[in-house]
């Protein structure tokens, strides 16, 4: 029998007290389990931390001394225990080590998304598909209306650029993507790198996921037209808004974030809608649980057929 209560959020986020842990917190807490290590589900000071082994030697990159206490680093797809809760790690497709999380309890299969994408990404593991009897899914882009592009294409779209270019993107994950893309679908682009994504992209090295040439930012390289694409933070994108010579690009799937009308660059680290109802399809759940997002879309579209519920 599904537990309606069986997560619940707190003032510290999504609590399971089966097992007396946090899926994600967003407070240090006693014992949470990350999905992965982008800071708005990883923070740092856990007492007791449940990931992957990719995830923890990022949050020990970004967090240091402070990152927390590591109690168990899980492989994909082997099981393990905190308190009656069994626990299995299963590839979200997000970013390199983004894991969903099956929860069993009584015989009833919960499982967490956490972030996830089912796109094809050279840079991380693949999603994986697998049987729930509730589906916890996040809902960043749980509208019929939002439709990913093929990242292919708009990378694609880098090779009609002529000038240098900008490219603003998040350092972990979008940045290394990115990179891999250009290299694969825009190979006469050169690559500058900011200082601050280097360190990232050599754990991705580490972790044996070949990002694809590329070398650190110098002031007088970028001062003659190659064609070179610099990947640069937010923080550092915004602070070149009057760049002159330049084409400025910021990579998101989100449209507030594209700069210019006439030159977007949508690509999408989230599943979009048609991602989400595949989900759903292949988990073949009993209900859905949605968070992270506006759940209310697929609330009308299940109607009668699935159970859906808003956490949020």
């Amino acid at each position: 029998m599904i537990i309606d209560d069986f997560v619940v959020i707190d003032a510290n986020g999504l609590y399971c007290k089966y097992g007396d842990f946090y899926l994600d917190p967003k407070q240090p807490v006693n014992q949470a389990v990350i999905t992965h290590a982008h800071a708005d589900h990883a923070v740092s000071g856990n007492h007791q931390i449940y990931t992957t082994a990719t995830t923890w030697a990022f949050m020990q990159l970004r967090y240091g001394k402070n990152a927390g206490k590591v109690i168990y680093t899980a492989q994909y797809n082997a099981p393990f225990s905190i308190g009656d809760v069994q626990l299995t790690f299963i590839p979200a497709g997000h970013m390199p080590g983004s894991a969903q999380i099956l929860m069993e309890y009584l015989g009833v299969r919960y499982l967490y998304t956490g972030d996830y994408k089912l796109q094809p990404d050279a840079t991380c593991e693949p999603y994986q598909f697998a049987k729930a009897d509730v589906l916890i899914t996040e809902s960043t882009f749980a509208d019929p209306a939002v439709l990913h592009p093929d990242p292919v294409t708009e990378i694609k779209k880098l090779n009609d650029i002529k000038i240098n270019i900008l490219l603003g993107a998040y350092s972990l994950g979008k940045s290394q993507r990115l990179i891999r893309m250009i290299n694969d679908y825009a190979p006469r682009k050169k690559i500058l790198v900011h200082h601050r994504i280097m360190p990232i992209n050599a754990i991705y090295q580490q972790m044996g996921f070949e990002i694809g040439n590329h070398q650190i930012y110098g002031r007088k390289l970028m001062k003659t037209q190659e064609e070179w694409v610099y990947v640069v933070p937010p923080f550092t994108f915004d602070s070149y808004f009057r760049a002159t010579g330049v084409k400025r690009l910021f990579a998101s799937g989100w449209k507030n974030l594209q700069v210019n009308a006439q030159d977007t660059l949508f690509v999408s680290d989230h599943a979009d809608w048609n991602d989400i109802i595949e989900t759903i399809k292949q988990s073949q759940p009993t209900q859905v649980w949605t968070l992270h997002g506006n759940g209310s879309h697929l609330k009308e579209h299940f109607k009668d057929d699935i159970f859906v519920k808003l956490l949020n």
